[in-house]
C-alpha cells in the first residue's frame, strides 16, 4: 500500500528570488518605470507651442534623457544605503541590490561614473542647463542622505525635484512659463508624496519605522486631510492658470482642459485614499486606464490649442 502525504498537497511554495541576470538585474536597478516622472521636462515644450519646432523637441528629448540617466544615479545610491532597510518591504526586497544580486561597491562605482558622465553631457548641451542638472542631483543625493528622515522637508525635497525638472525644461528652451504652472506642478508632485508615505503607512503596518524612519511621525488621518487639502489646492491653482494666466490670456481654450484635469487629480485620490494604491504613482499612471485616457485627452487639448492658434 502506497501511502500519500497531505502535508505535500497543501504546502505553500515559498516566493524564490529570480536568478541573477546582469543586464535584467542593472535595468530594474535604474528603475526605468520611474522615469515617467521626468516627463515633466516637456511641460515647457508643451506650454510654450514650441513643439512645432523640431530642434526645440531634440533639445528637450536630450534634456529628458539626461534625466533619466541623473535619476538613475540618485535610486542606485538610495538603493545602497538603504538595502538593508528595503529587505523589510514586502516589494523592495526583491530589488537587486536588496537581494545581493548587484554588489553595493560595483553600485556606488557605476552610478559615480554616470553621474559625472551625464553633468559632463548636460554642460556641452547648455551650461545654464548643466547647473539645473546639478542641483537636481544634489537634491536627489541630499534627499537620500537626509531630508528623507526629516517630516515634512522629505515631502518638500520630492516637490523640488519635480520643479528642477520642470525648470530644466525652460532653460534648454529659453523660455518661461507662469509661475502658476510651476507652482501646480509642485502641487502635483506634493500630492504623489503624500500617497506614497500613506501607503508605505499602510502596507508595512507595524514594521513602517524599521523601513522608513519617517513615518513614526505620519499618520494616516494627518496624509488623508493633507492630500484632500493639496488635492484643493492644485486644482485652484491649475484653473487660476488656465483662466487668468498670460497664457491663458493668448490661449482662452486653455479652460477647456480644467475638467479633465480635476477628473485626473480626482481618479488619484480615489485609487490612493479609497483603494490604497498610491504607492507606487508611476505605476498609476501607466496602468491605470482612465487615468492613462484622461491625461492622453488632456495633452491632446493642449496639442490642438496651440495648432489652432489664438492671440499669440
Amino acid at each position: 500500500m502506497t501511502l500519500h502525504s497531505d502535508s505535500t498537497a497543501q504546502a505553500v511554495p515559498q516566493e524564490m528570488p529570480p536568478p541573477p541576470h546582469p543586464v535584467r538585474d542593472w535595468l530594474a536597478a535604474m528603475r526605468p518605470r520611474q522615469w515617467v516622472k521626468n516627463f515633466v521636462v516637456f511641460a515647457a515644450l508643451l506650454f510654450t507651442g514650441l513643439f512645432r519646432h523640431p530642434d526645440a523637441i531634440v533639445s528637450v528629448l536630450a534634456a529628458f534623457a539626461l534625466f533619466c540617466l541623473l535619476s538613475s544615479v540618485g535610486y542606485l545610491v538610495n538603493d545602497v544605503l538603504d538595502a538593508v532597510r528595503d529587505r523589510e518591504h514586502p516589494l523592495k526586497r526583491r530589488r537587486p541590490i536588496a537581494a545581493g544580486r548587484i554588489r553595493r561597491s560595483t553600485a556606488i562605482t557605476v552610478a559615480v561614473l554616470l553621474g559625472i558622465s551625464s553633468l559632463l553631457a548636460a554642460w556641452a548641451l547648455d551650461p545654464y542647463f548643466a547647473i539645473v542638472a546639478l542641483a537636481y542631483l544634489a537634491v536627489t543625493l541630499t534627499y537620500t542622505l537626509f531630508w528623507k528622515r526629516e517630516v515634512i522637508l522629505d515631502l518638500a525635497a520630492i516637490a523640488g525635484g519635480f520643479l528642477l525638472r520642470a525648470l530644466a525644461g525652460t532653460v534648454i528652451l529659453g523660455v518661461e512659463i507662469s509661475p502658476w504652472l510651476f507652482v501646480c506642478i509642485s502641487l502635483l508632485a506634493l500630492l504623489l508624496g503624500l500617497g506614497k508615505r500613506r501607503n508605505e503607512l499602510l502596507v508595512l503596518a507595524d514594521n513602517h519605522e524599521a523601513h522608513r524612519p519617517v513615518l513614526a511621525h505620519y499618520s494616516r488621518n494627518f496624509l488623508d486631510h493633507a492630500m484632500t487639502t493639496v488635492a484643493s489646492a492644485s486644482l485652484v491653482t491649475y484653473a487660476v492658470y488656465a483662466i487668468s494666466s498670460p497664457t491663458a490670456h493668448a490661449h482662452p481654450q486653455l479652460v477647456y482642459t480644467v475638467p479633465l484635469v480635476i477628473y485626473a487629480i480626482l481618479r488619484y485620490c480615489y485609487l490612493a485614499l479609497h483603494h490604497d494604491q498610491g504607492g507606487q504613482p508611476e505605476e498609476m499612471l501607466l496602468t491605470d486606464r482612465p487615468l492613462v485616457i484622461t491625461i492622453g485627452l488632456w495633452a491632446a487639448a493642449i496639442v490642438t490649442i496651440y495648432l489652432l492658434g489664438g492671440r499669440s
